[in-house]
């Protein structure tokens, strides 16, 4: 106990007491930016500033005055610039003490660097790959290392942003504190981490150009880097913590590069439903609605305009509607927000643009979250998804590889009409998104009806059909052509028999297939006179 106390005096002390002014700089930046402002304020506080050979160059350009590296090594640079600071003097100037070693310092004539700034050429800025490693910096990472590690003596400044903290605390205290200093090492060991992450990228890419290989998407070892876009209101129950985060040299993005232009803070749960809202409208080009709630379609239609089709969505359940996530892939006009309002109580809209009298129509309430995210671009869409289980990740390929539907096959003895089909791939594209075991009932363009999330097939069925009763009279549905979607096969015929008992308006059920009793099942369909197709795919989603 007393040596933990005694520790932590000493470190206290260490963070208030530090009272080391700057003497010394050394300067090897390939981002200029802001560079010549800090070089000019170190020079009127008299700190004798050490540069490579550009940096040098650019500076004198600017009449700042400097001393070359090569003066201290005694070497020029060599290699075509590959080694200018890979010198024992430069090293021991970044790891010495002027204290601690007074006379090796004195013996060997080193210059002590207390401040280091440094920045390296940028692997992303590489448009040819397979000669990147010619960029690859050596000594630069070497120096933020040593200067990092030994930061009580040296600081080190590898982000531009820093430069006015830096001349700020130089112009008044002259001297930084021990967690000033830590810091800066925190953030320099976050840059060199950084580009070596994007080293071994390249490299990755590179082997797999030469192999002939495509990205392996479950690779032996994975590196997954991100970074904190914002910390939200609350997870999924207000006493948990909750934040989002994404991929920052990653220029695929979708979702997580939204603005949000109305409402209050955003939760755990409005981020996971404007997700799926957002990937499950846009596998439509014509204006589309999807309504979310709870991580699952309540609602969804394609027609001439979002009006419309959000009407279309709304009437599929307006009670589950109540409180969900409104998605759109078309601008969002006054119209349609006039007419949510009218309808609903919303949590959040989102989509890829809003025109100026929506927003502003929308801004009288300040709740209605408004997430505004562009043009939705299908390549960008991740190709692997992540889940947690406690300390371990569970990794598959998402399910949004484009549909083959050569490769449907009608299995009834009656036909699917050419609209029928139509229909039965929407619905099918949006049954991708309910959770299993999932039952979609589609009308046209229309949902009306979906039984979700339940542990067996048969109870999905009959959540389905009390839906569809509720729905029937009051959508005026009149014409037999309801489409009834499956994510997985039906294991025997009783859904099927389900089903027709108190709906006997359906014409087509899709359905993957691939059932021990599917010659039953595909009997049952015969003797009712409908058609069925197999798409030979299950769309599970848990």
């Amino acid at each position: 106990m007393f040596i933990w106390y005694e520790q932590y005096i000493l470190l206290n002390k260490e963070m208030t007491n530090d009272h080391k002014k700057i003497k010394t700089a050394l300067i090897s930046v390939y981002n200029k930016k802001k560079i010549v402002e800090l070089a000019q304020g170190l020079q009127k506080k008299n700190i004798e500033i050490f540069t490579t050979n550009n940096t040098e160059n650019f500076l004198k350009k600017n009449n700042i005055t400097t001393t070359n590296v090569s003066k201290i090594t005694k070497y020029p640079e060599i290699l075509n610039g590959k080694i200018k600071t890979l010198h024992p003097k430069i090293f021991a100037g970044i790891l010495g003490n002027r204290k601690e070693n007074h006379n090796t310092i004195k013996q060997y004539n080193i210059p002590i660097i207390d401040l280091i700034v440094i920045n390296f050429y940028p692997l992303e800025n590489i448009e040819n790959h397979i000669k990147f490693e010619n960029n690859i910096d050596i000594g630069g990472p070497a120096m933020v290392r040593a200067a990092a590690k030994n930061h009580k003596n040296t600081i080190i400044i590898t982000n531009i942003s820093d430069y006015d903290y830096i001349l700020n605390v130089i112009n008044t205290t002259h001297s930084f504190t021990i967690m000033e200093r830590l810091k800066f090492a925190k953030k320099a060991f976050e840059y060199t981490l950084n580009y070596e992450f994007l080293a071994l990228k390249m490299f990755n890419k590179k082997i797999n150009t030469i192999e002939g290989k495509n990205q392996d998407l479950l690779p032996k070892k994975l590196y997954i880097k991100y970074h904190k876009k914002q910390n939200l209101k609350y997870g999924e129950n207000p006493d948990q913590k909750s934040a989002l985060y994404f991929q920052k040299n990653n220029k695929n993005r979708n979702i997580d590069n939204f603005k949000q232009l109305n409402g209050t803070d955003l939760s755990y749960n409005n981020i996971y439903d404007a997700n799926i809202a957002y990937d499950c409208v846009n596998q439509f080009n014509e204006p589309s609605c999807v309504i979310i709630k709870h991580g699952n379609p309540c609602g969804a239609s394609i027609s001439n305009n979002i009006t419309d089709a959000y009407s279309n969505a709304y009437n599929s359940d307006p009670v589950s509607a109540f409180g969900g996530i409104i998605g759109f892939n078309k601008i969002i006009n006054k119209d349609v927000i006039i007419k949510i309002i009218k309808n609903q109580f919303v949590e959040l809209i989102i989509g890829p643009e809003i025109n100026l009298d929506a927003l502003n129509y929308i801004k009288k309430n300040k709740n209605i979250k408004i997430l505004i995210c562009g043009n939705y671009k299908k390549k960008n869409v991740s190709k692997i998804e992540i889940k947690s289980i406690n300390n371990s990740l569970l990794i598959q390929e998402v399910n949004n590889q484009k549909e083959e539907y050569q490769n449907w096959e009608v299995v009834s003895k009656k036909k699917p009409t050419e609209q029928e089909k139509k229909y039965a791939k929407f619905s099918w594209k949006i049954s991708k998104f309910v959770k299993s075991n999932a039952i979609v009932y589609t009308h046209k363009y229309n949902i009306i009806s979906i039984g979700s999330g339940q542990t067996n097939r048969i109870e999905a069925v009959k959540i389905a059909n009390q839906k569809y009763q509720l729905n029937v009279n009051r959508l005026k549905i009149k014409n037999k052509n309801i489409i009834m979607t499956s994510d997985a096969f039906f294991p025997f015929r009783d859904s099927i028999d389900e089903c027709m008992k108190n709906n006997n308006q359906i014409s087509c059920i899709i359905q993957p297939g691939g059932s021990i009793r599917d010659n039953e099942v595909i009997d049952a369909v015969n003797q009712y006179n409908i058609c069925m197709i197999f798409t030979k795919k299950r769309i599970f989603k848990h």
